[in-house]
C-alpha cells in the first residue's frame, strides 16, 4: 500500500500529469510530496481513530488519505472545482471522507459538524493551508467557537511565529494576542520547503492551536478588546500613549487617555509588544468604562 501513497513525488506527478492539472498561484497550491512529514502532523494533531477530522483545502488528497487511515471520519471542504474528479480517484478507497466544494471562508461548518460527526466526538482542522489567506480562516474559524478540540495548520513560518509569540519580542503583536485569546498556541514543526511540489518560496511551520475552554482574561467586549489591542501596534515603534491619541483623536482627548492609562496601571511610554494580554485587558476594560 505505502508505495502508492499519494504523498510521493512520483505518484504526485501522475497524478498531476494524467489530470494535466496547473498550479494556480492565485489559491496557493503546494503539495506534500513526503509521507512522513503528514504523519507526523496528524501525530501532532492527537488524531486516532475515535477523532473525526476536518480538513481545508485537501488538494490531490495527500493528507486527507493519511487522516482517512488515522482518523474515524473525514470532512474535507475544497475550493477549486478541477480537484473534484482528481480527489474523487485518488480517495476512491476509502469511505469515511466526505467531501465539500466549498469556500470555507463561506461555509456554515457548524451546520456540517452537527449533521457529519457524532455528537461528542473529539474533533480537530488539520490543514496545509494557502498561505495568502491563513490568518482570515483561522480568525473565522475561532470567532464561530466551533466544537472542536485543536487546529493543527501549515502555514508560513513566519506567521506561525506571530501567532505563537510572547510578549517582549519582534513577533508578539495583535495577532499572537488575537490567536491566543482563543487558544493555547505553539509551533510543534519546522518544515522543510523541499517537501513540496511545486517548493514554496517561504519557510513554513506547523503550529497547534489547543482551544481554550474560557479566554484567559475578562473583557467587557471582545470587539472593543481587539480594537484596543490593534490600536496599540498600529506603529510599533510609538509608545502606547501616542498610538491611542491618534486612535483616539476625535472621541477622547490627551488628559483622558492619560488618566485611562494611570487607572490601567501602565506607564504611557511603554511600547505595545511589552503588554501582557492581561494589561491589554485592563486598559480595555478601563476605556470601555470611561466611553461607553
Amino acid at each position: 500500500m505505502t508505495a502508492k501513497w499519494i504523498a510521493t513525488p512520483k505518484r504526485t506527478r501522475e497524478i498531476l500529469d494524467t489530470y494535466n492539472f496547473s498550479f494556480k498561484k492565485s489559491l496557493g497550491q503546494n503539495f506534500i510530496i513526503d509521507v512522513n512529514i503528514l504523519n507526523n502532523i496528524i501525530q501532532k494533531a492527537g488524531i486516532d481513530k475515535e477523532a473525526g477530522a476536518i480538513e481545508i483545502g485537501p488538494g490531490i488528497g495527500a493528507l486527507t488519505e493519511q487522516l482517512a487511515v488515522k482518523a474515524d471520519k473525514v470532512l474535507a471542504y475544497e475550493i477549486d472545482q478541477r480537484l473534484l474528479p482528481v480527489l474523487e480517484d485518488t480517495l476512491a478507497a476509502y469511505d469515511n471522507i466526505h467531501l465539500i466544494h466549498q469556500d470555507i471562508l463561506k461555509a456554515n461548518v457548524h451546520e456540517m459538524v452537527k449533521n457529519y460527526f457524532e455528537h461528542g466526538q473529539p474533533i480537530h482542522v488539520i490543514a496545509n493551508l494557502p498561505y495568502y489567506i491563513t490568518t482570515p480562516i483561522l480568525m473565522k474559524l475561532l470567532r464561530e467557537n466551533l466544537p472542536v478540540m485543536s487546529f493543527t495548520v501549515m502555514i508560513q513560518k513566519e506567521v506561525a511565529d506571530r501567532m505563537a509569540a510572547e510578549p517582549n519580542s519582534k513577533s508578539y503583536g495583535s495577532l499572537s494576542i488575537a490567536v491566543q485569546y482563543y487558544t493555547e498556541a505553539e509551533v510543534v514543526m519546522h518544515v522543510p520547503k523541499t517537501v513540496f511540489m511545486p517548493p514554496p518560496n517561504v519557510d513554513s511551520g506547523v503550529l497547534k492551536l489547543t482551544k481554550r475552554g474560557k479566554p484567559p482574561v475578562q473583557v467587557a467586549d471582545e470587539d472593543y478588546f481587539f480594537d484596543i489591542v490593534q490600536a496599540c501596534f498600529a506603529q510599533r515603534r510609538k509608545t502606547l500613549r501616542n498610538n491611542l491619541v491618534r486612535y483616539f483623536k476625535t472621541t477622547a482627548d490627551k488628559e483622558m487617555i492619560s488618566d485611562a492609562l494611570e487607572k490601567a496601571g501602565l506607564d504611557g511610554t511603554r511600547r505595545g509588544e511589552s503588554l501582557t494580554m492581561q494589561e491589554f485587558a485592563d486598559l480595555a476594560n478601563t476605556f470601555y468604562q470611561m466611553t461607553k
